[in-house]
């Protein structure tokens, strides 16, 4: 089997069955196969910086390690554990493309549209099966919404994710998002879901 084949199907067999598979992450990452086409996408995490206030877990691939172990603990209630545990994972893919530092801010602005595009071509890479490929990408396309809906935000646009996703897959994803952090108000993030749900099931 190729090699990158046979790493994607490890990574799967990870997801779907570790409890924290960050400790499988943290170790294979560190392989040479990591720095190449297409794991190199993830492996980019690691020097992608985020803004201190909202992570102070540091970097994207630390966010994404506490995501992916926060998705193992719920990944029961989501309607497809693999779809949901591979969102979780790429999720945040579009961050290093879209990451500045301006004046002393860090932003990564319209991540989730990125991420829609390098989520599919990371997958197509290893999968023909495109309902699966389209439902994980739809979730990455759509985890943002948890909080521009929650916060009146203008770039909120609930029919047109109704249309594409399961808003209850959004919210457990989001959660999870919510809750990969380092010092987290799990509480506040707890409500922000229901309010995400409440406005969603008003439109």
């Amino acid at each position: 089997m190729n090699p990158n084949k046979a790493l994607f199907n490890e990574i799967n067999e990870h997801l779907l069955n570790d409890k924290q598979p960050s400790l499988y992450f943290n170790e294979v990452s560190q392989h040479k196969i990591f720095s190449e086409h297409p794991f190199n996408q993830l492996n980019r995490f690691k020097e992608t910086e985020q803004p201190p206030q909202h992570h102070p877990e540091g970097n994207v691939w630390n966010h994404t390690m506490l995501v992916v172990d926060e998705a193992a603990k719920v990944k029961g209630k989501s309607k497809d554990q693999r779809v949901f545990m591979w969102a979780a994972l790429l999720h945040d893919i579009g961050k290093p493309d879209a990451t500045r530092h301006k004046k002393g801010k860090i932003t990564a602005y319209d991540h989730d549209k990125i991420g829609e595009k390098l989520a599919r071509d990371f997958l197509l890479a290893f999968v023909e099966d495109q309902n699966f490929i389209e439902s994980v990408v739809a979730l990455v396309r759509w985890h943002m919404q948890i909080l521009f809906v929650a916060n009146n935000l203008q770039f909120a646009d609930i029919k047109t994710m109704k249309k594409q996703v399961d808003v209850n897959e959004v919210a457990l994803l989001g959660l999870c998002d919510r809750l990969g952090r380092t010092n987290v108000d799990k509480a506040k993030e707890e409500n922000n879901i229901r309010v995400f749900l409440q406005k969603c099931s008003q439109e």
